[in-house]
Parts: C-alpha cells; structure tokens; sequence
C-alpha cells in the first residue's frame, strides 16, 4: 500500500516530473520541480492553498516521480506528459488548430500564391501566421485582384488564355505573354506587400505611374493609381497603431468568475496580421502567473514559427527556461518581454482589453442562453446545471451509459462521467436508465462534496417519453423534484426537438437548437465510445486468451507491434513470428485461430 508520508521522505532533491494519481491510477496533476522534494511536499502540509489545489490534494492516492538531469529537461517533459494525458487539473490548451500561411514558391518561373497550414522545407517564402483562413484569404484575393499574377492551381502552357487575362487580372503566362523577369516583378511587389515594405512598393508604384504617363498609356497609369490606393488602404487596416517592433506576439489575459480569457495579437513587420483568443473554465483562483505560464509552454512548444519576442503582462517564473528551450528550437534569439511602461505596455493593455471584452461577450451569449432556457422549461430559477443522460450496448452486452454537464450554458467535459450497467441483464434501456441515474443522485445525496458535485437543476435524457419515465422514477425514490426532458430525434438520427414529460415540443430559437444538439451529440459520443472500449477489450480478451502458448507477457507484445486483432489477424506467419516471445509454430496456432473468426 501506498503511504504518502514514507514516500515524501524519499524524494530526491534533483530536478524533475511529479505525477499525481487518484485511486483509480488515473493522472490528475503533472508538474515540473527544480527540487523535487520540496516542490512535491508543499501539496500536503498546512499552508494556504487554493480551492483548486486543495480539491485535487483531496483526491491523491498516489504519486510518481521522474528524475531529469536539468530544469530544462523537466519542463520539456512536463509539457510532453500534459499533452498526452491531459490532467484534470492542469492547465490545459485544447485547440490543436494550425494556423495559416501564404506561401510563394519562388523558385518556380512563374509562381503562384496559396494558402497552406504547414511550413515546408522547400525554398519557397512563407509569410504568417493568420489568425484564421479568412484573413488570410482576404489578402490572397487582394493580390489576385491587385497583381496580375496566374490564378490556376496547376501551371501549364495552353493554347488560349483563360478569363482572367482577358478581365486584366493575369499576365498570361502559359501564353508566352509575359517574360519571366516581367512577371517577377509582380511577385517582387507582392513579397514586399506581405513583408510589409509599404513605403518601398509605392515609390516603385508611383515610379511606374510616371512610365505609364510619359509613354501616354494611361489606361496602365489608372491601373497603378487604383493599385496603389488599393496598398495604401490595406495597409492602414492592418497598422498597428505606433508599435516599432517587427516580429512579436502580445499576449493579453481577463478573468471572471466562470472563465479565463487569453488573447493574442500577431504583429509581423509592425503590422497586426490576426489575433486569436482562448477559454480556460474552472480556473478564478489559479494565479494569472501560473495560467499564462502553462499557456505559454503548450503552445509555443508545439510551434513551428515563433516569433522574435512574446509580450505579456507577468513576468513568468520560468522565463529563463522558456527563452532558453525556444531559442534553442528556433537557432536565434527568441525573448519573454513584461513591459512596464511606453508604446509597449499600452500594446499589452490593449490586449488585455480585448480579452476583457471576448470574455464580457461570451459570458452575456452564456446568460442569453441560460435564461431563455428558463423561460422555455419554465423553470423558477436559472438552470446553471443541467446533466444528460445516454444508454449504449449492442443487443444487451456491454451496457454502458454517459453523462455530460452543461454547466452556466456550457458543456462542460470535465464533470461528464461514464457508468457500467449493473443490475440489467438483458437489452431494456428504460431499466439502464433509471439505475444509473438513481446511482448518480444517491452520489451527491450521500457524498454532496464528492465528484458528482451538487444536484443538477434539470435532468435531459437521450429518448423519448419511456426514457423521461424510467429517470422520473429515479428522481421520486429520492423524493426530488428535478424536471425531466427528453432530447428527441428525427430519422435521420439528427436532434429534432425537446419535449416535456406530458410530451409537449417545446420552441427553441436557432441557437438553443444548436446548444441543445451539441449537448445531444456529446452525451451520445461518450457513451459509445466507453461501449466501444469495453466491447473491444472483451472481444480481445476472449480472442486471443483463448489461444494456446498466449499468455499476457505475449499478448502485450503482440498488441504492441501491431495495435489490434485485427492487424495481427492481417500480418503474415513470418510478420507474426518476428514478434518477442512468438515463434513460428505459436505464430501458426494464431493465424489458424483468428483465420475462423470474421468480425473482432
């Protein structure tokens, strides 16, 4: 058995990872520590610890630990672990989005210009990031419109120009109507245009005006007048107003009672080219320094391209080391800046304002939604929690169910839960439904601080009027008076409507239909997805510790290398024989044996 206080006296004073785990071994905490033995030891003395901390204090049965030669090794792998296990009480960075660049690749004759969410090794130029496909495409169609440059995805020569040559947006190139060096000046212009060299592109421009006037073309001197109009007016959009740094990200964060807000300004070349903003829930009494530190690792660890510097308000506690990892990743200097005063701070303050604003924004569309659905349950007071409910089993095995939360009008996934059926033996939904609900009010009745945290103020069930049935029948052994609402579905299994428990269809606006879905959707997804898991295990189990000379040591290897009965029932003899443990003669007994069964 595990003993907390044995353990702690063990710890090394070296730098590294701790581990927490609760009783079911799930990972609950990851953290990184200069010294282990002091770091680690601080979760269970007296001292003044958040709620937050002390919650996940309260559940720890159990901890690792994993010594590294330096800091900087520790907070790589601090990182690694976060990522891949996604701890209940970690910070964590859900968006795993790419961002968009506009690429040129100049080593062609005749370049064109894309969009593309990777940056490749190939000599071409990328410029970006853009906070999302729109801007990103807003400055690709400008260009198009603006440079005469090709517009088709696969350059070829032809044997007539496309519309675009004769709408005067392409030089025509697979004409012959242009040289290459003609072209490239186009291309010259427009590298210019996204490396943000304003002032030298118009002095070309106007350069060219004056060509065009003197040689009495002035049908191409209008052109280059509406050009440069057209630069000049893009360019005051994305200035920023008088920041002097070329290469930086500005990190801004707000915080209110429910959620945590951070926003990001990319400037590139002193221009804002996007901005992009994150939701933290759960999080008002974790320290900004803590919350901006977490953020900063995860996201720019997974980075491609960082820029020269990173604004933000804190001074972190690991700035050092960050700076450090991110220099190296880059081969040049990259700097953590907290600006306490100039156009600098002023840069970060507005980011904050922002922030502010994205949070007050997402917190109002929260109580829109909240209270319109108090009016349409018609409810007394506001349904800050509401829970749903979903069965899953394939013709009576495997009975599992989900629960999510919709909490303050938001899903909520931390707090969803998954339940084995235990007293119903036979394929009867209704039955699963009111035992796992009964089993989930008898949690908070008995335990209302425990992981179920308090009672719901509304109880949606996956089904109809016999699902509405068997929950209310859960809810009256308790004597509660929880309402009860069915999220139906159409028979394109799509979610058609919500009903009451006198099977009324209640009107809901566009938004609550999607909010009402989505909640329909997640319930549904974690349900069948703990089916799928149980059933796999199961099918597994009964497949392949049923073969003579498999053992768990063997069958571990096998899973190992291929990654499913079904891959190994694919593999050759001789694939399945090169596995550690596995000779030909068991390799033949597999083969036969899996051979005979069709699904897995």
């Amino acid at each position: 058995m595990f003993n907390i206080e044995e353990e702690l006296k063990k710890l090394p004073k070296k730098p590294g990872v701790y581990i927490m785990k609760d009783k079911n071994d799930n990972i609950i905490y990851v953290g990184k520590a200069i010294i282990l033995r002091n770091r680690v030891r601080q979760y269970f003395r007296k001292n003044n610890k958040t709620k937050r901390i002390q919650n996940m204090v309260e559940l720890i049965d159990h901890f690792e630990y994993i010594v590294t030669d330096n800091e900087a090794e520790a907070l790589i792998l601090e990182c690694n672990l976060i990522k891949e296990n996604m701890p209940k009480f970690n910070v964590l960075l859900k968006d795993d989005k790419t961002y968009p660049y506009i690429k040129i690749d100049v080593k062609k004759d005749f370049p064109g210009i894309y969009i593309v969410r990777s940056i490749l090794n190939d000599g071409a130029k990328y410029f970006g990031p853009y906070a999302n496909a729109g801007s990103a495409k807003e400055m690709v169609d400008f260009i198009k419109e603006r440079f005469k440059i090709r517009q088709c995805k696969n350059f070829k020569y032809s044997d007539r120009p496309c519309l675009n040559y004769h709408i005067h947006r392409c030089l025509a190139p697979c004409m012959g109507y242009v040289t290459k060096e003609e072209y490239r000046k186009q291309i010259d212009q427009i590298i210019m245009l996204l490396e943000g060299k304003i002032d030298t592109i118009l002095k070309t421009i106007d350069s060219e005006m004056k060509e065009a006037s003197l040689r009495q073309n002035y049908e191409e001197a209008a052109y280059l007048r509406d050009k440069k109009i057209a630069i000049e007016r893009i360019s005051q959009k994305q200035k920023v107003s008088n920041l002097t740094e070329n290469d930086i990200d500005v990190i801004g964060l707000a915080k209110n009672e429910i959620s945590v807000c951070i926003e990001i300004f990319f400037v590139r070349k002193s221009k804002m080219i996007g901005r992009e903003h994150y939701f933290f829930d759960d999080l008002k009494d974790v320290p900004n320094e803590e919350i901006l530190s977490s953020f900063v690792k995860q996201y720019y660890f997974a980075k491609e391209e960082i820029p020269h510097k990173i604004m933000l308000r804190e001074e972190l506690e690991d700035k050092n080391i960050i700076e450090e990892i991110l220099s190296s990743k880059m081969g040049r200097k990259v700097e953590l800046k907290s600006p306490q005063k100039g156009e600098k701070l002023r840069f970060v303050e507005m980011a904050e304002n922002n922030a502010k604003v994205t949070l007050e924004n997402k917190s109002k569309d929260k109580y829109n939604a909240l209270l319109e659905l108090k009016e349409v349950l018609k409810l007394n007071k506001m349904p800050r929690k509401i829970e749903t409910y979903d069965i899953s089993n394939t013709s009576g095995t495997d009975m599992v169910a989900g629960m999510c939360v919709l909490q303050d009008g938001v899903i909520n996934k931390r707090l969803s839960k998954r339940f084995k059926i235990k007293t119903v033996f036979s394929q009867d939904d209704p039955r699963c439904m009111e035992e796992v609900i009964t089993r989930r009010l008898k949690h908070s009745i008995d335990n209302p601080e425990g992981g179920f945290g308090k009672l719901p103020d509304a109880i949606f069930v996956d089904g109809g009027i016999t699902q509405e049935r068997a929950a209310k029948n859960a809810i009256n052994k308790y004597d509660l008076n929880i309402p009860i609402y069915g999220m139906v579905k159409n028979d394109k299994h799509r979610t058609r409507a919500l009903i009451d428990e006198k099977r009324n269809e209640l009107p809901l606006s566009e938004n609550l239909m999607n909010l009402i879905t989505s909640f329909q959707d997640e319930v549904h997804n974690t349900a069948i997805e703990y089916h799928r898991k149980l059933r796999g295990k199961r099918i597994t189990k009964s497949i392949l510790d049923e073969i003579p000379g498999i053992g768990p040591k063997k069958k571990q290897n096998l899973l190992k290398e291929f990654g499913s009965v079904e891959k190994i029932a694919a593999a050759s003899i001789e694939e399945i024989s090169k596995v550690k443990g596995i000779n030909k003669e068991i390799a033949q007994t597999i083969k036969e044996r899996l051979s005979k069964i069709k699904r897995y």
